[in-house]
């Protein structure tokens, strides 16, 4: 049978004979609570700060964008290059769209919006979607006001898809290129001038078309004072997020070159309205004599051409 010194635990006697040679060690008791660091501490009283950091860009967050920026870009040639540039979610196309149809006074779309990460999904699809409403409904608006004459025969003109296309895209890259080559060079001749990349200038330009697409459609209303009406509403609205993005950028610069340069943007960005306007839906229309042909029964036919 087992005795009393048999059913002792080792580790308690280890422990007693510890004491004894070390009166003053500490000792911890499993009933006393565990001392937490004031680091972990504050963590736990603060479980949403991690997702807070990222959302406000604090250090952690500054370090993980810089080392991600440090990553080594794939060569142009290659797809993966391309691929970055429409590195994008419905969500994000969906809220700079919002932001270009109801831009907020004083605020910059760039860093609103864009943070750094421009796209051309969203700027291309408008373009193209852009074309094909100006084109459909520049024939819509012409056989709606020919609409019970009797001397009229719709043909749909197709080349207006290619007119269309080549004025919108033209403008969308072109204007752009333009401009980012003179932020540059004002940039190398006034430190403080803030620039933006090219793909931040045409992201700008693609998203502040887009007021046009529903803007076209209505233009199949055959009334030019609504028309017109149309055009000044759309211009204010997308020629606005232009001057709050482009404005701060030259704002340093000489007054007259910053006033010249946003008057130059806006006068572009109103030509393209009126100019689709005109050639699409207000062109007026030639009333060419045509020959009257004779015909073997005596009648005669007289035919019209526009």
């Amino acid at each position: 049978m087992a005795t009393a010194d048999d059913l002792k635990f080792q580790e308690f006697d280890d422990a007693a004979n510890l004491l004894a040679a070390n009166p003053d060690a500490t000792t911890i008791s499993i009933d006393e609570p565990v001392e937490i660091p004031k680091n972990q501490h504050s963590r736990l009283q603060e479980p949403g700060r991690e997702e807070d950091d990222e959302l406000l860009g604090t250090d952690d967050s500054d370090k993980t964008e810089l080392l991600a920026g440090q990553k080594k870009s794939a060569p142009f040639w290659t797809f993966e290059y391309y691929q970055t540039f429409f590195d994008v979610d419905t969500y994000q196309v969906l809220d700079r769209i919002k932001g270009s149809v109801f831009p907020v006074p004083g605020k910059n779309f760039v860093r609103l919006y864009i943070r750094s990460n421009p796209d051309l999904y969203g700027p291309f699809w408008i373009c193209a979607t852009l074309v094909f409403t100006i084109a459909v409904s520049g024939n819509l608006s012409n056989f709606f006001i020919h609409l019970g004459k009797p001397t009229y025969h719709y043909v749909p003109e197709f080349r207006k898809v290619s007119i269309a296309a080549t004025t919108i895209y033209a403008y969308a890259w072109l204007v752009p290129l333009a401009l980012w080559g003179f932020l540059m060079w004002r940039n190398s001749r006034v430190m403080n001038i803030v620039s933006y990349s090219f793909l931040e200038i045409v992201c700008v330009y693609g998203y502040s078309l887009f007021i046009y697409i529903p803007t076209a459609i209505l233009w199949i209303i055959p009334q030019k004072v609504v028309r017109w009406v149309l055009v000044v509403f759309s211009l204010c609205l997308s020629g606005s997020v232009l001057v709050m993005t482009f404005w701060p950028a030259v704002r340093d610069d000489n007054r007259r070159i910053a006033v010249a340069t946003v008057a130059t943007i806006l006068l572009l960005h109103a030509l393209l309205a009126v100019g689709c306007l005109a050639y699409f839906f207000d062109a007026p229309e030639l009333d060419i004599p045509a020959p009257i042909i004779p015909a073997h029964n005596g009648t005669t036919v007289i035919t019209k051409s526009h």
